[in-house]
């Protein structure tokens, strides 16, 4: 066995230690094919009010600008369908919420993952990166083997579904690349398309993130839009309406991560006391959840939003 060969399995199955779902690995370059994609998706203002996606270009295709003598780019997967969700009658926040901030959680598995690489091989330079940095993950994660990305642009692994985390670790280390995937398995289907109540979901697997729950309920600062007010069916915080669809999730399986474990109250709260929900109940509910980057004010705008 060669010395890349080793140090791949090595990194595999320390991810799988450390409760990854799946690890690829795949060669650190230019990423050709999305340059154009990132470009049009920009042109199109699809970005909305999301300026932040202009910046960075060229570090957003190419991981040399963001590790020195980059080689690898391992992808990971981390599972958050939980096993248990919010009351039917209720205002819902994505699953991906209900527990710990996932920055957070994963960013640690990802230091100790690289500390172990470090100890195992020696000195080894890298950066984790979990959906806070210019980092096109869902194509790196394509191109490692991972999965494919479905008609709602999110990653799709057969045995799993979608509802999974995505990060990654840039090393300066030659590795044994995996075969990217290259076999759409959505085929004709178009449910996540026809179920999203603002159209945000383009024919030609594209998202147009002015248009989608998210976007509004997340990323958006300014008043939300009085036409879209029956559209949003309910959802507070982030939308899984293309996922809930997706016949792929019927393969969901719960995860086992304690931080992503939703506080009872969560759970157990109806309409009417999320619309009474006072700053101390909620810094109660979200500490530590990526829910308090809308901060109280966005948060409560937006069950206004769904309750006029």
């Amino acid at each position: 066995m060669n010395t890349a060969k080793q140090y791949s399995q090595f990194i595999k199955n320390e991810a799988k230690r450390l409760g990854f779902l799946d690890c690829g690995i795949a060669k650190a370059e230019f990423l050709e094919k999305e340059a154009p994609r990132l470009e049009s998706w920009l042109q199109n203002d699809y970005h909305g009010k999301m300026y932040y996606m202009e910046n960075h270009f060229d570090k957003r295709l190419d991981p040399t600008l963001l590790v020195d003598g980059a080689k690898s780019v391992i992808s990971l997967s981390y599972n958050y369908y939980p096993e248990v969700q919010q009351r039917e009658d209720s205002y819902h926040i994505s699953k991906y919420a209900y527990g710990e901030d996932y920055h957070h959680v994963i960013k640690d598995k990802l230091r100790e993952l690289l500390h172990s690489i470090q100890e195992e091989i020696g000195e080894v330079n890298g950066r984790a990166f979990v959906d806070s940095a210019p980092v096109l993950e869902r194509a790196w994660a394509e191109k490692a083997g991972l999965g494919w990305n479905g008609k709602h642009t999110l990653l799709i692994q057969k045995q799993q579904g979608s509802f999974f985390f995505l990060a990654e670790l840039i090393l300066d280390l030659e590795l044994v690349y995996d075969q990217p995937f290259t076999t759409d398995h959505c085929g004709e289907c178009t449910r996540c398309i026809d179920a999203c109540p603002t159209e945000a979901i383009l024919p030609n697997s594209t998202i147009d993130g002015s248009k989608c729950i998210s976007y509004f309920t997340i990323e958006l600062k300014d008043n939300l839009p009085n036409e879209l007010k029956k559209s949003f069916e309910d959802w507070m915080f982030g939308c899984d309406i293309c996922q809930d669809v997706c016949p792929w999730n019927r393969f969901s399986k719960a995860h086992s991560e304690p931080l992503f474990q939703p506080k009872k109250e969560l759970l157990e709260m109806t309409k009417k006391d999320w619309q009474e929900i006072t700053e101390d109940t909620f810094r109660k509910v979200f500490k530590k959840s990526a829910v308090k980057r809308t901060k109280f004010s966005g948060f409560t705008r937006n069950i206004q939003f769904l309750k006029d």
